[in-house]
């Protein structure tokens, strides 16, 4: 008999541990398996029982409830007030299309036997028998773009490096996942790490590294420690190691947001501080150590082993537009579900608020949105009907980032959280560069003047001067987008930059 608890941290908090060893200390005779979030918080702890019909669910459960479940035969599937069903038949995940998060939820995470059972390195018995440029182009071919923020499309990045050359190369797996609202990764690290070492591997063939690392936040001690056993179980297997032609290791972030910025982290990943570096050169070209690296985002190399075990055409079959496949919604903020959606691009935002969120938490009108981690604008209700979509988000001057979506209700005051923004930015800059290290101080100054009503128009005026600055002169994305949560909240919400009475 097999009961199910999630690892994953979003439930460890809300006690899943304990609920875990209530059942084992009620029932010894049952099995309780380790597994990771189906991504519905707001069910954590959720308990899946295996039956003959499938798993049956029951959430959000605790450990003073196990002994009024095993009463009322939970084991057996039967009815409670905790009861929700087959878990597949539960509404809120039957409407998704799970492709990178298809094992999520489903396996224990540290079970390679698991693992394999459910399609694990399909993908990679694939790409070994392809050339490293059969192996780029199915890439290429998918549409697969970067799903950290920046959108770029990974098979132009792995041809790049593929064609430089160099006798060492690495695969980096940015994992510093500090984008407010955003947890994707986290999950996937801790509930199915072994797709995103296949997915690396398969990196490592495409272009002709032999060396990889993870690249942590150091935030996630959770995740970490799954990681380092499941590198040290795939090596056992021979999937990593000096015979396998492949070896990663998983190293803990400094606990900067900036060194999220991919040349940072390079920085980092060698022992410097995390600071910027100029581009030109790419990373692709002289990365770490000086050498060709791909770097890229945790869910757009733990989605490499579907698309090399279904194929480019499969995948491109999801989404719209210039963005296939699909996008890894993360539902926060004020809402009634929060929790992980994966769905092809083309989503709106109002059907992901309200189809899969049941809208705000608080009961109160939606009032704003952001999107795309604290650099992403504020979206009014307006704007809801925008689809999930780069191009769609470019358009609205928006920034869909990491797939995070922070919701707001009515009593949001949006001239402080456009303060917030460049506090942010202030608190959390490198120091590289000018416009980003003091324009950020400037700006914080300047939204209290207009808060204060301090000659409000002159110093709008100022305040859009330097956005504008911010924009066009900062070296990376921290300092260079931090004007869109600001403007945003101008353009859109103007009335809350008016004086206080």
């Amino acid at each position: 008999m097999r009961v199910y608890v999630p690892c994953d941290s979003s439930a460890l908090s809300v006690g899943a541990d304990a609920v875990a060893r209530a059942i084992a200390q009620q029932r010894p005779d049952v099995n309780v398996i380790r597994n990771g979030s189906r991504g519905m918080f707001w069910l954590e702890p959720l308990v899946e029982v295996e039956t003959p019909g499938g798993r049956v669910a029951y959430g959000p459960v605790t450990a003073d409830a196990i002994a009024g479940l095993i009463d009322s035969g939970f084991l057996e599937g039967k009815a409670h007030p905790l009861f929700l069903g087959l878990t597949e038949e539960i509404p809120y995940l039957k409407q998704q299309e799970r492709l990178t998060f298809a094992r999520c939820g489903i396996s224990d995470p540290l079970s390679l036997a698991d693992y394999v059972s459910h399609g694990g390195f399909r993908g990679l018995e694939r790409a070994r028998a392809l050339t490293p440029e059969a192996i780029v182009e199915e890439v290429v071919f998918s549409g697969l773009r970067g799903r950290g923020g920046a959108g770029f499309p990974t098979g132009i990045k792995w041809r790049t490096v593929l064609k430089t050359d160099a006798e060492q190369k690495y695969i980096v797996c940015n994992a510093d996942e500090g984008d407010s609202g955003t947890y994707a990764d986290r999950m996937i690290m801790e509930g199915d790490p072994f797709v995103l070492i296949e997915g690396m591997i398969i990196a490592g063939l495409a272009v002709g590294a032999t060396r990889g690392y993870i690249y942590c936040r150091s935030e996630y001690p959770h995740a970490f420690r799954t990681l380092e056993r499941a590198i040290a179980i795939a090596r056992e297997n021979n999937y990593l190691g000096d015979g396998a032609g492949f070896d990663l290791e998983v190293r803990l972030g400094a606990g900067a947001y900036i060194c999220g910025e991919e040349t940072s982290l390079l920085e980092s990943l060698e022992g410097k501080r995390g600071q910027i570096r100029p581009k030109p050169p790419l990373p692709a070209l002289e990365g770490l150590f000086g050498q060709p690296t791909v770097v890229n985002n945790v869910i757009s190399l733990a989605t490499v082993p579907i698309i090399l075990d279904k194929g480019g055409p499969y995948y491109r079959d999801f989404g719209m537009g210039k963005s296939r496949g699909t996008l890894t919604i993360q539902l926060a903020g004020n809402i009634k579900h929060a929790g992980l959606v994966e769905k092809a691009f083309g989503l709106t935002l109002r059907e992901a608020i309200y189809d899969f969120g049941g809208g705000t938490a608080s009961g109160r009108p939606l009032r704003a949105v952001q999107v795309g981690g604290p650099l992403g604008a504020y979206f009014p209700e307006s704007l809801l009907d925008t689809p999930l979509d780069y191009e769609a988000f470019t358009e609205k001057k928006g920034l869909l980032g990491h797939g995070g979506i922070v919701v707001f209700d009515d009593t949001v005051d949006l001239a402080q959280q456009a303060r917030f923004a460049m506090e942010f930015c202030a608190v959390e800059s490198c120091g590289k560069c000018t416009p980003c290290r003091v324009g950020s101080t400037r700006g914080v100054e300047v939204i209290d003047r207009i808060i204060a009503n301090q000659d409000r128009d002159k110093n709008l005026e100022v305040l859009d001067d330097l956005c504008e600055l911010m924009l066009d002169g900062s070296l990376c994305a921290l300092g260079g987008l931090t004007p869109y949560p600001v403007m945003s909240a101008i353009r859109h919400f103007p009335g809350d930059f008016h004086a206080r009475n």
